[in-house]
């Protein structure tokens, strides 16, 4: 082990190993309690959710410890989770089974991507503005859903939103719940979304806010949504330009966030060569494998986690730690009791929302606010996704203007032509395809 993982290349051990693959399950357990709690907004059964989150989560970081051996490690990713209930489900009325079918072919493109080395044009064509633009925007999405969920921001009739009531326990909870996770995160506490999540749901408890778990341990729930995607697979109903578009999102925030998550762990581990991630390859491909197993088991896509930072910082330096990680998800599939309980009450998964929507919109300060040109499809790209409650219309927005603004500044030639493509496939996105 110690030799197919080079711990001494590496300058590392088994127990540092180890110690770093607890810590990075630790940062990012709460996906096991938020994905199902997202997921289940389209219909989709908790407990199903809970076991296919924790599968996924083990394939893929399995695969990206053994096979590409970095200490990273996957599952069902923030933002993409929201996309797959909020809009394609609910804003497009797709059925989650042919939702599913667009996060395996999505899965499966990311995949031959990887493999022909066709990502460094994709990547090189999409301007760094929009990057950040798109994360940032997720962010404010992902979070304003954790306000809407505690109470906390409540619709009005006359002014579309509102603050919620304080006299309601709920709102109470989750305000108590955001500020409690901030401090956490301020003391740099490893893991503090997850035990955001935690105290909140002991202090819910305490004021029966929220109920108390009947059990500790039993058996997986069982995966009641794995296949339901080979169906609608097969189906050529299933195939319409709105699904072009959703097979697009899929991809587009996947690539990026994975791409992004790879060189910026890697880079804190001293493990980048000459400006360039060893294995590059093997990594993307266990990303887009995990994303396709994720989808037969019934999850949104999978994708490498930031939260992998805190392993490294831990000591991680090799596969292994990754190996740990995804045997800790794999001891969490037995406690679904414990856990299911925090789902009940909005308001105890909303402090882990709302500050990954902190984490995402920190991007916002690399974008070139002093250039129009690059600022308004930026602007327009982040503020439309939770004004439109749309994760697929803020990115169509801003494809669409950033040639624009462009082409008037007189700078059309530096536009890669992927844009130009792009451009079009957005504006029939909104002229044909677009539902609601």
């Amino acid at each position: 082990m110690a030799k197919y993982f080079e711990f001494s290349k590496h300058g590392t051990n088994f127990k540092r190993e180890t110690v770093a693959g607890i810590t990075t399950f630790l940062a990012m357990a709460y996906i096991l309690v938020v994905n199902p709690l997202i997921l289940g907004e389209a219909g989709m059964e908790l407990g199903a959710v809970f076991t296919a989150t924790a599968i996924a989560a083990i394939i893929g970081t399995l695969m990206m410890g053994i096979v590409a051996k970095y200490p990273i490690a996957l599952a069902p990713g923030m933002g993409l989770n929201a996309f797959f209930a909020y809009s394609v489900v609910i804003g497009m009325g797709i059925p989650w089974e042919q939702a599913l079918v667009g996060v395996f072919i999505s899965g499966f493109i990311f995949l031959i991507l990887a493999i022909t080395g066709i990502r460094e044009a994709i990547i090189n064509a999409i301007p760094s503005g929009l990057k950040y633009a798109v994360a940032a925007g997720i962010g404010l999405f992902i979070a304003f859903i954790g306000l809407k969920n505690a109470g906390i921001i409540v619709d009005n009739p006359a002014t579309l939103v509102s603050l919620g009531s304080f006299e309601d326990p709920a709102t109470l909870l989750g305000l108590f719940g955001i500020v409690i996770t901030a401090i956490l995160m301020t003391r740099k506490l490893t893991g503090a979304i997850f035990y955001g999540i935690l105290v909140t749901a002991i202090v819910g408890m305490i004021f029966g806010v929220v109920s108390v778990p009947e059990g500790i341990v039993s058996a997986p729930p069982s995966p009641e949504a794995f296949g339901a995607l080979f169906e609608p697979l097969l189906s050529a109903e299933t195939y319409t330009g709105t699904m072009i578009i959703v097979i697009f999102t899929f991809l587009f925030v996947d690539f990026f966030d994975t791409a992004g998550t790879l060189v910026g762990v890697a880079n804190q581990a001293n493990l980048m060569k000459n400006g360039k991630l060893p294995r590059a390859g093997r990594a993307l491909a266990a990303d887009s494998v995990a994303t396709m197993a994720g989808a037969v088991a019934g999850t949104s896509t999978t994708t490498s986690y930031i939260e992998s930072s805190s392993g490294v910082a831990a000591g991680g330096r090799t596969g292994f730690a990754s190996v740990i990680t995804a045997v800790c998800f794999g001891l969490a599939l037995f406690i679904f009791p414990v856990l299911s309980v925090f789902t009940d009450v909005g308001a105890v998964t909303a402090p882990a929302l709302v500050m990954v929507g902190v984490l995402m919109a920190s991007s916002l300060g690399k974008i070139e606010w002093e250039k129009i040109e690059e600022a308004v499809p930026a602007f327009v790209t982040v503020i439309a996704m939770p004004l439109t409650f749309s994760i697929a219309t803020g990115i169509a927005l801003g494809f669409i203007l950033y040639p624009l603004t462009k082409v008037f500044k007189g700078e059309g030639r530096k536009v890669h032509w992927i844009m130009y493509v792009l451009f079009f496939v957005f504006i029939l996105y909104f002229m044909f395809l677009r539902e609601g």
